[in-house]
């Protein structure tokens, strides 16, 4: 198993002093009444281990959260807490994944996909996402089904394109998923980091689909406290139960005054979604207004607080890889290299930016890009 890039490109950020645009967390956000509830939790709530698969409150609040915003029918016997949204995801894999199976995935993909594929004994099937558009191809994806294949991974809102995909596209993986019998690992973290007017729709929705789906959530993406690490499972009882005893032998259970707030904010936070949106829209279009002033090609975010810049478009005739190392080592500014979201047929001219960041920072990072441009004309 490799070093994270993301790990990777913050050590270089760090030991160089750069503006780090290249792991993504936000710099700002964070409601104070979560820091505040998490805060009297500790103090005057229990701190011995909770209950493995979370807080019943946590677990209500989840279930309530998803019938309100995306009518989903859950109870609290279908949500199993995490340790973070990688680890619902490793449990989840771990949980469907047998020595010998095949599980798909679209590339470029979140780099943890494919270690974890492995260790569950299975092998990763990569079918690549064309740029600009990132459009799921039905024939691309069921070319790579075999009898082997066991499950879909599939990521919407997707991270690292910022690509929001639409029903058409949903309707593809639920007709394939259903037709071959497969269980799709759903990773939906970013479900409300939309940007503008747009509408995110749960795979699980989808007709067929609730008995087949892994949805994966992610607090520290709702409320901006990546460092949290309190995810989530939700799943049908049968799904969920698997899910829940690989989760027991990996962290077992998450911090409890965590728990607590996030129960508290997903039941009285409705109203932070709609100015967390709306912030994150204004700093992706200051980011990508910038770049573009400066001659970059930046390709349109929908979603997630990431967008892509296409170096060959921009005049750039390096490698992803090689920009990146000459931006966090001569220009200050870390930036994640495409490349490292795929095994195979990788976007080698594509470069990742975090825009979840304050003004000063976003200026910093785009002066800093227009400095290693220079590095490169």
């Amino acid at each position: 198993m490799k070093v994270s890039v993301f790990e990777r490109m913050s050590a270089l950020a760090t030991k160089h002093g750069a503006v780090n645009l290249g792991q993504g967390f936000p710099d700002f956000g964070w409601p104070p009444e979560i820091l505040e509830a998490a805060a009297a939790a500790l103090r005057n709530g229990s701190n011995q281990y909770p209950p493995s698969r979370g807080l019943a409150e946590l677990r209500a609040a989840v279930a309530n959260h998803y019938s309100r915003h995306q009518s989903l029918a859950l109870t609290a016997e279908e949500i199993c807490v995490t340790s973070g949204a990688t680890e619902a995801l490793g449990a989840s894999i771990l949980a469907t994944v047998a020595p010998g199976d095949e599980v798909i995935l679209l590339t470029p993909a979140y780099d943890s996909y494919a270690p974890m594929v492995r260790r569950a004994g299975g092998t990763p099937a990569e079918v690549a996402l064309r740029p600009p558009n990132w459009r799921v191809e039905r024939q691309l994806i069921e070319a790579a089904v075999s009898p082997k294949t066991r499950a879909i991974i599939f990521n919407n809102p997707h991270n690292p394109t910022g690509r929001l995909f639409d029903l058409e596209e949903l309707q593809t993986i639920a007709d394939l998923a259903k037709q071959h019998d497969l269980v799709v690992i759903s990773d939906e973290v970013w479900e409300h980091v939309v940007l503008g007017e747009r509408h995110f729709t749960p795979l699980a929705s989808l007709p067929g689909m609730a008995e087949r789906v892994i949805k994966i959530g992610s607090a520290g993406k709702i409320f901006s406290l990546t460092g949290w690490k309190v995810g989530w499972i939700a799943a049908s009882p049968d799904l969920a139960g698997v899910v829940a005893r690989a989760h027991q032998f990996l962290t077992f259970s998450t911090a409890p005054n965590l728990q607590v707030a996030v129960a508290y904010g997903l039941t009285e936070g409705d109203a932070w979604l709609d100015p967390m949106r709306q912030r994150f829209a204004r700093a992706c279009n200051r980011m990508t207004e910038g770049l573009r002033a400066g001659g970059y090609e930046v390709l349109e975010a929908a979603s997630t607080y990431f967008l892509c810049v296409d170096l060959d478009a921009s005049g750039i005739a390096v490698s992803d890889e090689e920009f990146a190392i000459a931006a966090v080592e001569q220009a200050g500014v870390a930036v994640v290299p495409l490349s490292a979201f795929a095994e195979e047929n990788a976007c080698r001219h594509l470069v990742r930016l975090c825009f979840g960041k304050k003004d000063e920072t976003i200026d910093a990072g785009v002066a800093a890009m227009l400095k290693a441009k220079e590095i490169f004309s």
